[in-house]
């Protein structure tokens, strides 16, 4: 049976792209005051790279930086939502990312970051591409220093981590087909048993899945998600149409086997890919922070599985990623600060604990028979674990 958070969720209508693919832990670098986003100042390794959001500015204070770790201290100094991203030179690969800062709040993104070009990116409101500008990181020679035993913790607890991706991935390739094979078949029953269980695969390695920005909009956009003429694909189309809501007009045959065809072939594009990802510390610790922001922003009020409402599987996979994460790197966390290492083992066990007490035969209730005070007791455990969550990074890179 799974275990799985909760937390106070910020509405949003843009699917989020989790970054744990290329998040990472970070020295602080510094500059002088903030500039746009398009000048070519640079920084220097005495504090952190200010980022201002606004509706229409994304002003950082460098656009240039050395390689190693650095932190990006985003403000939002606007009036809505808003989210930054730090992302590769195609701006498609997600490097690292922060969402969910609510005007007037600061968080940081740590990210252990090579040579190379970059771009960054502000979205207020969490719509859209976002107001973009180049980023350079420029060869600094240095390289992090660490000691060989605290260093051999952490390459065993990510090479632990990306067995776990693989095993899941390899899970979700072959639950996919049977999936498509039942929904293609107009097998509905059988479709929407294997629905909720299916997708736990996904959910528990979203950030790896979703770093790849081309094919989560394919495979797991929701239809509050979609661009203009998007075409809508993936699991959430198959939802709507297996658990139709009142006036639905189902899908035919040929538009089933369609979809059950291109959600198989996303799928085992994505495994394909997988295979190339190299996790590091830093991603891990990142990753399991973005795991239980999704748990808050994405589930908490519903509107994940909105009309399966099948969204406690989903926390439980959620969770279930982000526990693993903290308890691969828990052998180095606990040489660095033994108190986060028991806080995090104390509220893990208390929201999955929770859970729990929602459980039934191999999954869970349905969300939306849960009441109110049910729903806000999980979201203030999600709470209680993000914030000492957020710490794991930088305690065990810096």
């Amino acid at each position: 049976m799974p275990g799985t958070p909760l937390r106070p969720f910020t509405s949003s209508p843009f699917r989020k792209t989790l970054a744990f693919i290329g998040a990472a832990a970070a020295v602080p670098l510094i500059l002088s005051g903030c500039t746009d986003n398009g000048k070519t100042s640079s920084v220097s390794q005495d504090g952190p790279i200010q980022v201002s959001s606004t509706a229409s500015e994304c002003k950082v204070s460098a656009a240039t930086a050395p390689s190693g770790n650095l932190t990006f201290q985003v403000k939002n100094d606007g009036n809505e939502v808003t989210e930054f991203y730090l992302l590769a030179e195609d701006g498609l690969r997600i490097v690292g990312e922060v969402e969910n800062i609510g005007p007037g709040i600061s968080r940081n993104l740590v990210v252990a970051a090579p040579a190379g070009k970059y771009t960054t990116a502000c979205k207020p409101g969490m719509q859209g591409d976002g107001i973009r500008a180049s980023f350079e990181v420029k060869e600094s020679g240095s390289k992090p220093s660490a000691d060989a035993g605290f260093q051999k913790l952490l390459d065993t607890g990510t090479q632990q981590y990306a067995a776990y991706v693989k095993d899941q991935t390899e899970q979700l390739v072959s639950g996919t087909k049977a999936f498509a094979d039942a929904y293609a078949a107009g097998d509905a029953a059988k479709a929407r048993e294997l629905y909720a269980a299916t997708r736990m695969h996904w959910e528990r390695i979203e950030p790896v899945a979703e770093s790849f920005g081309d094919l989560d909009p394919k495979l797991d956009a929701r239809e509050a998600d979609l661009e203009p003429g998007q075409a809508w694909t993936g699991w959430h189309r198959a939802e709507k149409d297996l658990f139709p809501p009142a006036g639905y007009t189902a899908m035919t045959d040929a538009e089933r086997s369609a979809i059950a065809k291109q959600l198989v072939a996303d799928t085992e594009d994505l495994s394909q890919r997988t295979r190339s990802v190299q996790l590091t510390a830093d991603r891990l610790g990142n990753g399991a922070k973005e795991l239980l922001d999704e748990v808050a922003t994405g589930k908490v009020t519903g509107e994940e599985e909105i009309w399966s409402h099948t969204d406690l599987w989903d926390f439980q996979a959620n969770v279930d990623g982000a526990r693993i994460a903290f308890e691969s790197l828990k052998p180095a966390l606990e040489q660095k600060d033994a108190d986060l290492s028991k806080s995090l083992d104390a509220k893990f066990s208390a929201l999955q604990a929770e859970l729990k007490k929602h459980a039934k035969g191999d999954g869970f209730v349905y969300y939306n028979e849960l009441s109110q005070e049910q729903v806000q007791q999980l979201a203030a455990l999600v709470d209680a674990l993000g914030e000492p969550l957020s710490k794991l990074t930088s305690a065990v890179v810096l």
